[in-house]
């Protein structure tokens, strides 16, 4: 599936079953909350946060719910972009080619990412 492709496949879901789309406001405060469940996995999976007893993700260390929060985090991303506009796509191919043009040689020449 390609960026367009689930732009409109979160665009038909929200049109077919879910009503219309949560204000933009309110879908930024959702974004932020999923970012959070997805911060809350990373940080005890591979991080030096504990799991608490009886915590549910806990199983298989959060592999499962690692990639339901990803999807979460995107889902939302998505719509906040149908609402507004933006075609990611494009905009994602404006930003590589940004960092490309900024940081071509920044990251090479960077001797704290060298081994």
């Amino acid at each position: 599936m390609t960026i367009s492709e689930a732009q409109q496949a979160v665009d038909q879901w929200i049109k077919t079953y879910g009503v219309r789309y949560f204000s933009e406001l309110t879908n930024m405060a959702v974004l932020t909350e999923e970012v959070g469940e997805l911060a809350k996995i990373m940080a005890r999976r591979y991080g030096e946060q504990s799991w608490k007893q009886g915590d549910e993700r806990a199983g298989d260390n959060g592999r499962k719910a690692l990639g339901d929060e990803m999807a979460d985090v995107l889902w939302v991303l998505l719509c906040l972009a149908n609402q507004t506009g933006v075609d990611l796509t494009e905009e994602l191919k404006k930003n590589i080619e940004k960092k490309t043009s900024r940081d071509k040689e920044r990251h090479i020449s960077n001797k704290k990412l060298k081994g």
